[in-house]
């Protein structure tokens, strides 16, 4: 999982990525790729 200021682009990466927000953290997930996870702070 990448940690990074911005996930405009990490969500840009895929067409399955999704922008999630949990627990106050966001998160990038992928169903289909599960190497597209990425996390905000």
């Amino acid at each position: 999982m990448k940690v990074k200021n911005s996930l405009k682009s990490l969500k840009n990466r895929h067409r399955d990525c999704r922008v999630i927000r949990r627990k106050g953290r966001v998160y990038v997930i992928n169903k289909t790729q599960g190497r597209f996870k990425a996390r905000q702070g």
